[in-house]
């Protein structure tokens, strides 16, 4: 076109774009919104062949074959191994394996990798078969990082195995490593298309992860059910922690209740837009103990430990009775769980919560009862509170007859 030709008026700088849902320009705002939906399911018998649960988790009808990836534990390998691979042979599910470690040390980012290259040597396609993961909360969480990283995300389910699997880390949508010092320093919100809860599972389990589990049902008996926390003191005044392997109404209500009041805390916030969250008590301090402590602990020993903390503080802030105090330290006892651990200087604390500080955007936002069942979150905590903290749960921890050197009480099994 010559330059005296006619041209028509552009709407714009850049041309016409009347047709256009974006128009051409120099700044544009992307707003989109992805919905999250999984269910999670208690269903006893998941490995009996008769129970469709698992195989319709996995896309199966039993009469068109399909496959998947099963992610899971060494120690549920070898109890359960040969029954997993029956019941998905019995389906028409070809199963490639991948076994890991469950203890903590492995919870790493080259687990995680070495879960994409099995995928990457099956094939697995990107939509339509699954990753399973088995375990406990080890292998869940490196199962889901993988599978949130793979290709950008592929689909997984979650068949927890142990208790602390069973009511908290297989039911939301978290999933991490631990990096260097710090635990669960890279990780993604990535949630698995569903969750599957087999207090079956709970029989084989050793006793001091039973003990384990009932910390973080103690934690939300605290922050936010106070009936869950009555009827832990008669179970474990009772039968013990034990007898929530052992199913029956009470065990069944216990992790019916614990599960409920989990799932009604992330729901709301899942990608954790608000930083105030009640399920963070007892995670605190305890990430600096789990990873510090020698012996190492498990992950709900030290958060008992963190929880006697908090327990100490409300009670020095007026928040929690004398007698709910003594009833909150007891029930952690009488349950197995440590109080103390020598490993927890004040000035340990001290650094703990500036960690976390870091992790809570700038505030402690620390989470402590306002009384059995429910929750303040509070932002000046102090040096010395702390001190005088860690110094009252030694005492009470002492009288209770608690070991001074922060070793697991034997639980029977």
């Amino acid at each position: 076109m010559s330059p005296s030709a006619s041209a028509p008026t552009p709407t714009t700088p850049f041309g016409a774009s009347a047709d256009l849902p974006k128009p051409p320009g120099l700044t544009w705002r992307v707003q989109s919104r992805e919905p999250v939906g999984y269910d999670v399911h208690i269903v006893r018998g998941l490995l009996d062949p008769a129970n469709p649960t698992l195989a319709r988790a996995c896309g199966a009808d039993g009469q068109n074959p399909t496959r998947c990836l099963v992610v899971v534990d060494d120690k549920v390998h070898t109890l359960y191994g040969e029954r997993v691979r029956a019941y998905l042979d019995a389906w028409r599910v070809e199963s490639f394996w991948k076994v890991l470690p469950g203890d903590e040390a492995a919870k790493e980012l080259t687990s995680a990798v070495e879960v994409t290259e099995a995928m990457t040597a099956m094939g697995l396609l990107r939509r339509t078969e699954k990753v399973v993961a088995i375990g406990g909360g080890v292998v869940l969480d490196v199962a889901g990082f993988a599978a949130s990283l793979y290709r950008r995300g592929v689909p997984y389910v979650r068949v927890p195995t142990t208790l602390l699997g069973q009511i908290d880390a297989g039911i939301g949508v978290k999933t991490g490593v631990n990096h260097g010092t710090h635990k669960n320093r890279l990780g993604t919100y990535y949630a698995p298309e569903t969750a599957l809860i087999d207090p079956e599972f709970l029989a084989t389990v050793d006793p001091r992860h039973i003990v384990n589990g009932m910390a973080e049902i103690i934690k939300m008996a605290l922050v936010k059910d106070r009936t869950l926390f009555e009827l832990l003191e008669a179970v474990v005044a009772g039968a013990g922690p034990q007898s929530l392997t052992a199913g029956g109404a009470a065990a069944t209500e216990v992790i019916s209740r614990a599960i409920a009041g989990m799932l009604d805390e992330l729901e709301p916030n899942l990608w954790e837009q608000v930083l105030e969250r009640s399920v963070d008590y007892g995670h605190t301090f305890s990430p600096s103990l789990e990873l510090r402590a020698d012996p190492p602990l498990l992950h709900g020993e030290a958060v008992a430990v963190d929880m006697a903390i908090c327990v100490a503080l409300a009670h020095h802030r007026g928040l929690l009775s004398t007698d709910d105090t003594d009833r909150a330290l007891r029930l952690m006892h009488d349950a197995g769980l440590p109080l103390s651990h020598p490993v927890f200087t004040t000035d340990l604390l001290a650094e703990s919560l500036r960690d976390a500080v870091k992790h809570r955007d700038g505030l402690q936002r620390v989470p402590l009862t306002d009384g059995i069942g429910r929750v303040r979150f509070v932002n000046d905590l102090t040096h010395d509170e702390l001190g005088r903290a860690r110094e009252f749960v030694a005492q009470r921890a002492a009288a209770l007859g608690a070991p001074e050197d922060g070793r697991v009480l034997a639980v029977a099994s």
